[in-house]
């Protein structure tokens, strides 16, 4: 599946990422596949002309200043989500594919640390690759409008989450 429409901008703010996880954009490609096949926001990305993804594969030092700042929580974290569409344009541009836009849109801003993704995949006993595409998947289900603040809501994102990567071949990352 290509995704010729969708302009995604990875920026590597660490060598990390490249140096120990050189293909993460054949990782990206193949969560992308599974989010618009799976997901009902996501089926319609190939009706709007021009989508706009941004990613930042970062470190701690930075993923923590952004989580203080946007999160005020000082400590790093594995994925931060900032999406750029309100819950009423997910709904009619991508839930209905209605008043498509003859704009670009952006879907948002994901950001990932590399240590601490690599620190959490090494204490779960996951590959680097599984615990990326599952915390890929996770950021752009809350760019797409889903959370987990809540009970129903957050089974019914752990579900979507469980039945892509199991299409990936990955073990069910909630999986005790």
């Amino acid at each position: 599946m290509t995704f010729d429409n969708i302009d995604i901008d990875i920026s590597l703010q660490s060598a990390d990422w490249q140096n120990d996880f050189p293909d993460y954009q054949d990782h990206i490609t193949a969560c992308l596949a599974q989010i618009a096949q799976n997901i009902p926001e996501a089926r319609n990305f190939g009706r709007i002309p021009h989508l706009e993804l941004s990613i930042l594969l970062t470190d701690d030092h930075n993923i923590r200043q952004l989580n203080r700042q946007y999160r005020d929580r000082d400590k790093p974290t594995n994925v931060l989500s900032f999406p750029s569409l309100s819950g009423q344009e997910i709904d009619i541009h991508l839930r209905q594919g209605s008043e498509i836009p003859d704009h670009p849109v952006a879907l948002g801003d994901m950001v990932l640390a590399y240590e601490t993704v690599s620190a959490e995949a090494g204490a779960q006993g996951k590959t680097f690759p599984d615990h990326f595409c599952h915390l890929f998947i996770h950021g752009m289900l809350h760019l797409l409008g889903y959370d987990h603040m809540e009970k129903v809501p957050a089974q019914e994102m752990e579900a979507m989450e469980k039945k892509m990567l199991s299409k990936l071949s990955i073990d069910d990352p909630y999986q005790d």
